[in-house]
């Protein structure tokens, strides 16, 4: 089906079209079966108040992630802040090219259904973005 990018930002990717690919090869990868999914750019006030109204948390996130997956058609709306990706690829110390990958992937992979609550699923879905980074590939 689509992948579509929408921004609530100044921020835009540069390859639309190489990330799509990229988001589409984890996918196919995982056996799964592209729907309609939609990343939503936005800063830290806009996913804060989609934080509150939807999931009555009052804290910054980098992500949050709505899954409308049927059966093995992913789809979802996944909302990262631009601002949360560079602050924690300072904290990280890695480039901000390489956290705004490992978020795209994380919000992939929970439509997947991998989960990081408990701490056997976050060492799961570390390996699992790690993986899916590797795949990535767009030409500059």
């Amino acid at each position: 089906m689509k992948i579509e990018f929408h921004y609530e930002t100044d921020f835009k990717l540069d390859v639309e079209e190489g990330y799509s690919d990229w988001i589409s090869r984890i996918i196919a990868k995982e056996k799964a079966v592209l729907g309609e999914l939609n990343y939503i750019f936005c800063n830290d006030t806009y996913l804060l108040n989609v934080n509150e109204q939807y999931l009555g948390h009052d804290t910054f996130t980098d992500i949050i992630t709505f899954d409308y997956v049927e059966g093995n058609t992913i789809s979802g709306d996944i909302f990262i802040s631009i601002e949360r990706v560079i602050e924690n690829a300072a904290k990280y110390e890695v480039g901000f090219a390489v956290e705004l990958q490992r978020v795209m992937s994380h919000g992939v992979l929970h439509l997947l259904g991998y989960n990081d609550k408990a701490e056997e699923e976050q060492t799961l879905m570390k390996s699992k973005e790690n993986e899916m980074m590797e795949l990535f590939h767009v030409e500059q």
